[in-house]
């Protein structure tokens, strides 16, 4: 089925790549939706916490650094009456979403509405088995029943309600429990990056990108050019066609070199790594380092090979109103759904 199978599919933007939702306009908006790859860290501080558990004392400090610097989301999730039921196969369901808010702490509530857009988001599905992670991208533009407040882009759930309606929009969307969530601030990026001496990324073409200069090829990146590599659009015919597939790329690199045994066999590294992230990072209240860990250790035979990337069937674009909006592929979004459901996504999603 071609929606499923077309990981780098068209999103919209409006001029300067800030986002066009319906809701609150006022004060800071989130930064642009590149930053979505970089909530992926919270589950690769899991795999790092796997490498170090046999090293005592010190990772009982990395392990409280993490937890005394990531912030708590006070009301991560909706109602209890609203929710779909846990499920049964063992898969577990995260939310990944990204915010500029942790630079500027006092502007934004991850509990409650504000301001500020998830104008990009992620669903990790882990399997059952352990044996496979699947990331699927949710278009920040997607049009969808927001409860309480009809249809709108699905960025502006949280606006309107902060973390637990956009849970609650992304669980009545799929018909799935979303089990935890974390939301990371762009801002952390500069330094997760640097504390691995960078990410080596393949780029299809040679560019050039707010002052960094890119060649076809591997590029080792870090800090400004990392984040603008993910960022950049202009630079290209097609746009963010292009930009998506330099996203991919980019997520690639980083599972590659977190996972690599550089990463692994280097406390040092590891420990820069977990200090940068972690004051940028907000999580619900279960998803603790100690379920991080847990998590990561049955993870413990996952490489990049099993990490599997899609983007939630679409069925081109609109217009609503003067907004241009992402449709949702209802077809395609009900295989999803219960492929979800039955922790069967192998079986419906061409691996990339």
């Amino acid at each position: 089925m071609g929606p499923m199978t077309d990981i780098f599919t068209r999103t919209t933007d409006d001029g300067d790549g800030q986002s066009s939702a319906e809701g609150p306009r006022k004060g800071r908006r989130l930064s642009r939706g590149t930053k979505v790859l970089i909530v992926l860290a919270s589950i690769v501080v899991g795999i790092l916490l796997v490498a170090i558990v046999g090293v005592g004392v010190w990772a009982s400090r990395l392990a409280a650094t993490f937890d005394d610097n990531a912030t708590t989301i006070e009301q991560a999730f909706p109602d209890e009456s609203t929710r779909p039921v846990a499920d049964e196969t063992g898969a577990m369901n995260i939310l990944l979403m990204g915010s500029d808010s942790r630079a500027d702490p006092t502007t934004v509530d991850d509990s409650a509405a504000s301001d500020q857009r998830t104008d990009s988001m992620m669903l990790v599905h882990v399997d059952a088995d352990r044996k496979a992670v699947w990331v699927m991208s949710i278009m920040r533009d997607l049009y969808v029943p927001i409860p309480g407040h009809g249809e709108a882009k699905i960025n502006a759930a949280f606006a309107y309600g902060g973390s637990a309606l956009t849970v609650q929009t992304v669980e009545q969307l799929l018909g799935v429990r979303i089990d935890h969530v974390a939301i990371i601030d762009f801002e952390g990026f500069k330094g997760m990056t640097t504390a691995l001496g960078g990410v080596d990324v393949s780029s299809p073409q040679a560019f050039t990108a707010r002052g960094h200069s890119y060649v076809e090829g591997v590029n080792r990146l870090e800090g400004d050019a990392a984040l603008a590599f993910v960022r950049e659009r202009y630079a290209f015919p097609d746009g963010d066609f292009t930009r998506v597939e330099n996203q991919q790329a980019f997520v690639k690199g980083l599972a590659n070199t977190v996972l690599g045994r550089s990463t692994l066999t280097d406390p040092g590294k590891v420990s820069d790594f977990v200090t940068a992230m972690s004051p940028y990072l907000s999580v619900d209240a279960g998803f603790d380092v100690g379920t991080i860990g847990s998590l990561a250790f049955s993870l413990r035979n996952l490489d990049s090979s099993t990490m599997h990337f899609f983007t939630i069937p679409t069925a081109g674009t609109g217009m609503v109103g003067d907004q241009s909006v992402v449709n949702v592929d209802q077809a395609g979004l009900e295989t999803v759904k219960a492929a979800l459901a039955d922790d069967g996504l192998a079986a419906v999603v061409a691996a990339d």
